[in-house]
């Protein structure tokens, strides 16, 4: 392969994850027809985690975790994916699949904000200025001109918990980033969150679960969030971001909002008002400023 194709072949691959990542919010609307919250994201995290150390074992990369991180394991694990999936899928629930990508994409931009504090990085002044103007779309989305809000107050608390946890756990993932792959920590992650989910499921959700009848759109849409956002989607942009760096990568994050409207309104026939339509544009443009002349960074926060 040459180097131009080597290029294409891998933007092609960063598209795809941010294409599986925006459609993760359409599939998990779906998938709520049939499962709560807590049943959806302890089934997707199940069948993830089973998928990334199967490959893992296979590429003989499964790593030893010391013992002075096991504790950032279980906290960082705490936050994502449990406490994470628990806001974003009870906000989704609560609001709506643009407004939900909306405002999972701002998370990018906070975390600079909470390392100039907690780490002492620098803060540049375009990373203030691209959160500020997102914020701004974030808020005309919600608000209706007759001052209503699109989602629901519990529907807006869990989706800010969800980037309230995302942001502190990408503090203590660049921790963990410095010891293991990428790959590794997800995997670990991913097994960790489901055993802190199992309890919940066995004592409140068994019994639901087990009186459903699973059909091809809900096997199709759960094992499309498993296989697809959950773990080709994290290989994929751990491949992006390792050839053509955090900061390019980071830019494409902006069609995770693109693809969850688009897709929302072709599947879920999402109403579209005047105001999502310029409050979608304004996130994004708040998130392309965001991104200019900005150094590569050691903090990644691969969410969804």
């Amino acid at each position: 392969m040459t180097k131009n194709n080597r290029k294409i072949y891998i933007y092609i691959l960063a598209i795809l994850a941010m294409l599986f990542w925006g459609m993760s919010f359409v599939w998990t609307t779906v998938v709520f027809k049939y499962y709560t919250p807590v049943t959806t994201v302890f089934l997707r995290l199940l069948i993830s985690t089973l998928l990334m150390f199967g490959g893992l074992k296979l590429a003989g990369k499964i790593e030893k975790i010391k013992r002075g991180d096991l504790r950032l394991f279980l906290w960082s694990s705490l936050l994502n994916p449990f406490l994470y999936f628990i806001g974003e899928s009870f906000g989704l629930k609560y609001s709506s699949p643009t407004i939900s990508a909306a405002f999972i994409s701002m998370i990018p931009l906070i975390i600079p904000v909470v390392a100039f504090f907690t780490l002492r990085e620098k803060l540049p002044k375009l990373s203030i200025a691209g959160l500020l103007i997102s914020f701004g779309g974030i808020m005309m989305m919600l608000i209706n001109k007759d001052m209503s809000l699109n989602a629901t107050p519990g529907g807006i608390a869990f989706l800010t918990l969800a980037v309230t946890t995302a942001v502190w756990y990408s503090i203590l993932l660049k921790k963990l980033t410095a010891r293991h792959s990428s790959f590794f920590i997800i995997a670990v992650q991913n097994l960790i969150g489901t055993l802190y989910f199992l309890p919940v499921f066995l004592i409140f959700e068994l019994p639901e679960f087990a009186s459903v009848q699973p059909n091809f759109e809900l096997v199709g849409s759960l094992l499309a969030l498993a296989v697809l956002c959950s773990s080709l989607a994290f290989v994929f942009f751990a491949m992006s971001t390792k050839e053509i760096g955090v900061s390019k990568t980071g830019i494409m994050t902006n069609l995770i909002p693109v693809f969850t409207a688009v897709f929302s309104y072709i599947i879920l026939d999402e109403y579209f008002s005047i105001n999502k339509i310029a409050g979608i544009v304004v996130v994004i443009i708040g998130l392309f400023i965001s991104q200019m002349k900005k150094t590569e960074q050691v903090i990644q926060y691969t969410g969804t």
